[in-house]
């Protein structure tokens, strides 16, 4: 029933996650469309809100809607609204998220440098690469490679996770404090906009109700002095009223 009539190709689905089809305006406008809506209390949507946004920063590819849905079960958020929030986490902000997050991970741990997003996502494609070729290994007569994995998670991999973490923490609490009023008088307004629908409503069925009852009768509409006609004349066998 809630299917589409022509479903999408593989190709399709990948170009709508790099580019959607309405464009990510539309997009951001329906994900914030959707959290407003959800049915739960503002405050438990805004702690979902800020664990996708948190998880977002972090170099947790692949794995960022069960860690969104992890983190909000631990702090009591909603958990639909965390993976919505994930949205922030896309093609257009990750190569952004990606330098701050590593630039401020390697400063930490006392690295100098900066890596560009090129470099940053082509060592993520490589290690990723690396690691299908060490778990293929296990089950051929290939021998596994470790020494590259090693180096990507010190070069990379650590300080994007230092700083993805210390920035989507900063990110997430800016979120929450800044959704929750939003959401909050989102849904007084819709509450009210309902009481007012059930209001008019009621109203008007009052008014359906008690018209019938304001009709005048036959009997009553007749004038003074008069009395009301028969419904029927009356048959020969039957005698003659009097006036």
């Amino acid at each position: 029933m809630f299917k589409r009539r022509k479903p999408r190709s593989y190709g399709q689905i990948a170009s709508d996650m790099i580019y959607p089809r309405g464009g990510w305006r539309r997009a951001g406008a329906y994900v914030w469309f959707r959290l407003r809506r959800l049915p739960d209390q503002p405050h438990r949507i805004g702690r979902g809100v800020a664990s996708g946004v948190f998880v977002s920063f972090t170099p947790l590819f692949g794995f960022h809607f069960l860690s969104a849905a992890g983190c909000a079960w631990l702090i009591g958020g909603n958990v639909l609204a965390a993976l919505l929030a994930t949205f922030v986490g896309n093609p257009i902000t990750f190569p952004f998220i990606a330098v701050v997050a590593v630039s401020l991970g390697r400063r930490l741990l006392g690295m100098g440098g900066e890596l560009s997003p090129q470099l940053i996502f082509g060592e993520f494609a490589r290690a990723s690469g690396e690691m299908w070729h060490n778990i293929r290994s296990l089950f051929g007569p290939e021998r596994a490679h470790w020494g590259n994995l090693v180096d990507f998670f010190q070069q990379v991999y650590l300080p994007y996770l230092v700083g993805g973490l210390i920035l989507g923490l900063i990110a997430a609490i800016a979120t929450h404090y800044l959704s929750v009023p939003v959401i909050r008088a989102y849904h007084w307004r819709r509450a009210k906009k309902m009481a007012e629908r059930i209001a008019r409503v009621r109203k008007q069925g009052e008014i359906v109700t008690t018209a019938p009852d304001l009709a005048p009768s036959r009997d009553s509409a007749a004038p003074a002095g008069h009395a009301a006609r028969p419904d029927h004349p009356p048959e020969d066998g039957d005698p003659p009223r009097s006036i």
